[in-house]
């Protein structure tokens, strides 16, 4: 561990950790996302105090999980349950591990997640009727976005442990990704509230963060259907489709506004 602690002071750890707390960032902003609307289910007096618990404990379970898939990363690796494809599977083929099951899950939690809040938007009379949808409890919002934050992490942590193999940098950067988190989820956070036009937006971003994590779940899985694999999407294209949704939606908002103008002065 000393020698860890020298390294990671040392002019290549310290731009190591740089590098890691990059990384930590690039792959963090959509569980920013979700942070930032999972919070706006509790009551408004209690918003903040829920992001910050929650990333809080996630900062601390997932230097926890570093230590786990450390020393038990074969576990993570081998499949506890498969399925051939061949005569009397044609069709499906698959070989589960612990890490697959947890990305599938988490991924089809917030595909369920992003369309039951897109409908609940689309079916609700007045605009202003989510202030009087049930709040959901501290503890529950807490729970999940501790929850879905381990489920983020495993890209993060196991891109850590490809670059290198000191834990004290790896925590470091976790720690400071986690407390920059928190100042940039309440900014988020802020931002919806003052700009409700975006919502849609950021839960159809979340929608495609679940798909990207059923696709990552899927080819970790070796899930193929009709002998074709399911291919992971990659955070390149992710990063693609969120800039044209961004765009799209930008460019909407001024022509819809540059129509409303045009009819107003009729």
């Amino acid at each position: 561990m000393l020698e860890q602690l020298t390294s990671a002071v040392s002019v290549s750890g310290l731009l190591t950790l740089a590098m890691l707390i990059l990384l930590q960032a690039v792959l963090g902003f959509d569980n920013l996302l979700y942070i930032s609307l999972e919070s706006k289910r509790v009551e408004e007096r209690d918003q903040h105090r829920v992001r910050r618990v929650g990333i809080g404990l996630a900062i601390i379970l997932r230097i926890a999980l570093l230590f786990v898939v450390k020393f038990a990363i074969s576990s993570f690796e081998e499949p506890f349950i498969s399925l051939g494809q061949g005569v009397e599977h044609p069709w499906l083929g698959y070989a589960l591990n612990l890490e697959s099951t947890i990305i599938l899950a988490g991924g089809a939690f917030i595909i369920y997640t992003a369309l039951k809040e897109i409908y609940h938007m689309l079916a609700q009379h007045d605009l202003d009727d989510h202030d009087t949808k049930p709040k959901r409890k501290v503890g529950t919002a807490i729970f999940w976005i501790v929850v879905m934050n381990l489920v983020f992490s495993f890209d993060s942590i196991l891109s850590a442990m490809a670059l290198t193999d000191n834990m004290v940098i790896i925590s470091l950067s976790i720690i400071a990704s986690g407390f920059a988190m928190m100042y940039l989820a309440n900014t988020v956070s802020e931002f919806l509230k003052r700009n409700r036009m975006y919502e849609v937006l950021g839960l159809f971003i979340l929608f495609i963060v679940g798909i990207m994590l059923v696709s990552e779940g899927g080819h970790k899985a070796h899930l193929a259907f009709f002998e074709h694999e399911v291919e992971a999407m990659t955070k390149g294209t992710f990063y693609f489709v969120l800039f044209v949704l961004v765009i799209v939606d930008v460019v909407q908002s001024r022509y819809q506004k540059k129509l409303l103008k045009q009819q107003a002065s009729v």
